[in-house]
């Protein structure tokens, strides 16, 4: 179907290429403000000087175990600091953190107090937390005003106790004034904390910025995310889907496209929320009233040579009401709607150098006492590979047994397909080249085989072998075998910029059939927000997915 330039086309594809175990999570998962109490407690540390006594007279041995419990001073004192009015008092409110428990905290606060116990930060933004939290100042027997002015107290008072807040207090306390319906003062506390030498968090900016945009305060809201920018504190999807949705309600039909740019720049596939909004706009009748009826060809093709293919930039293209239908896209990225095809963004091979730096200083941070560096040294000599293969993630595909059989059978059907033919390097644990199914002959001869083409690395003991796999594709720039959905703390490290465009580029995902292994090579296409040529907009959603659905 074409397009015509009075009748643009909103594209709603709901499922990307591939999936093995519903992976489209890792890249959009909601950021609510956490409960913010202190993550790190502060240790009672003390040097204790242990001297040996001999001693020549003979006792007896009831009166040696006395001696033997006298001369260990450190359980003796570890339990006397335990049983100090300030460490209970800290247990306890602890506790009452871990269960929410306002009122039991508010009594032990005033008997603190009574008792001249010095509180300090961490206690106060325990207090201020469970002050703020689960309020938004509408319950209608007052419980809600009691505990935000209580909040508001306990901030005044640690004030007059000369506690240093930190970000934490901060953002709490923009918490107690964004659930009291005031945004604005939520900001003023983010601008107060320059002044106390502490940088924002994207956690600070959400009670202003979403108090702002839910009171439809839209030049209030963009001013918080100026402040933000300045800051370098990045939205994420959900501020930047509360920005878009403000933007429509107020019709700023720039601001919506700048929204919709950095979606697409940030989140790639948005949740269903985020589409519901999307579509609000669209259908709307500011959405029909905007846009060029006439537009310069050219330039918007040299738009879209610049930004490297999927968006021109260069503002709404046709007039008109839009249509807007969910599709599907086929394996070369078809639109099943439109019958348009979806461009597949390059990645800038400087991108890709830089992330292989910044990934190879974390790896030798968190790896330095296995040896980092001397697979970095490794791979020098024996690479760069045309494949990847995470040895242990594929051996254990069938989910039974670990399965040399299968990694076999991978390596051979990737040494087919290699424009070099060389074999791919696979990445195993030391402990799976020496121990188990690794001592059969069989599987012996295959290691020695692999070992002896440098096409096997064991990572040492005590280490992580997913910064060995990662990094040897990334240096490689070359295909990642490996089901492993990438989604723990060690991935979240690398961002969600670069990371998520690499992964959808270059991991091989495998499924075990009846007649052997399937490799699902990457998509033809982009998986993220496309603007095309004609004016029209594909919207990767997430959905829960798998392999066999087109």
């Amino acid at each position: 179907m074409l397009h015509s330039m009075a009748s643009p086309i909103i594209s709603l594809s709901f499922n990307p290429l591939f999936v093995n175990n519903k992976r489209l999570g890792y890249y959009f998962q909601f950021y609510p403000l956490m409960p913010i109490t202190c993550n790190s407690r502060t240790e009672l540390r003390r040097s204790f000087s242990m001297g040996r006594t001999a001693h020549s007279c003979t006792v007896s041995g009831e009166a040696l175990v006395e001696n033997r419990r006298d001369l260990n001073p450190r359980k003796s004192r570890k339990k006397v600091l335990r049983e100090t009015p300030e460490m209970n008092f800290r247990v306890n409110l602890d506790q009452c953190s871990k269960n929410g428990d306002l009122t039991e905290a508010l009594r032990l606060y005033k008997e603190a107090k009574r008792s001249n116990i010095q509180l300090n930060v961490y206690h106060y933004n325990i207090l201020l937390y469970l002050c703020s939290v689960n309020s938004d100042g509408s319950a209608e027997d007052g419980v809600d005003f009691v505990r935000l002015e209580k909040g508001f107290e306990i901030f005044k008072q640690m004030s007059i106790d000369n506690v240093e807040p930190n970000e934490a207090t901060f953002t709490n306390v923009s918490r107690l004034a964004a659930a009291r319906k005031d945004p604005q003062m939520a900001f003023d506390l983010i601008k107060k904390m320059k002044e106390h030498g502490i940088s924002p968090k994207l956690r600070s900016y959400g009670p202003a910025l979403f108090g702002f945009c839910k009171k439809g305060m839209a030049d209030k809201a963009f001013e918080v995310d100026s402040h933000m920018v300045e800051n370098e504190a990045m939205a994420e999807e959900s501020e930047l889907s509360a920005l878009l949705k403000v933007s429509s309600e107020v019709k700023r039909d720039d601001k919506v496209y700048e929204m919709m740019h950095r979606i697409r720049a940030t989140v790639r596939q948005v949740s269903e929320e985020t589409a519901g909004r999307v579509e609000d706009w669209f259908r709307s009748k500011r959405a029909a009233e905007v846009g060029m009826e006439k537009w310069a060809v050219g330039r918007v093709k040299k738009g879209v040579v610049k930004g490297g293919g999927g968006w021109h930039g260069q503002g709404w293209l046709g007039k008109g009401n839009w249509r807007v239908v969910g599709t599907g896209m086929s394996e070369t990225g078809v639109c099943q709607s439109c019958g348009e095809k979806l461009a597949c963004i390059d990645i800038d091979p400087k991108e890709t150098e830089n992330f292989a730096k910044s990934l190879a200083k974390l790896a030798n941070k968190k790896e330095a006492k296995t040896g980092f560096v001397q697979f970095q040294e490794w791979l020098q000599l024996h690479g760069p590979f045309d494949a990847v293969v995470d040895g242990a993630n594929v051996a254990l595909s069938n989910q039974h047994s670990f399965s040399f059989s299968t990694i076999k059978r991978v390596v051979n059907r990737l040494r087919q397909i290699s424009p070099t033919k060389k074999l791919p390097l696979v990445v195993l644990h030391q402990n799976r080249v020496t121990g188990g199914p690794a001592q059969q002959p069989e599987n012996k001869k295959l290691l020695e085989t692999w070992r002896k083409a440098g096409a096997l690395y064991a990572t040492p003991v005590g280490s992580n072998d997913d910064w060995y796999w990662l990094y040897a594709a990334v240096s490689s720039k070359c295909l990642l075998v490996t089901n492993d959905e990438m989604r723990d703390h060690l991935f979240n490290l690398l961002g969600n910029s670069f990371f998520p465009r690499w992964k959808e580029k270059h991991q091989v995902r495998l499924k075990p059939s009846i007649d052997g292994i399937n490799l699902h090579m990457p998509p033809l296409y982009s998986i993220v927000i496309q603007e095309s040529e004609l004016g029209s907009w594909h919207i990767p959603i997430v959905v829960e997915d798998d392999l066999e659905t087109p």
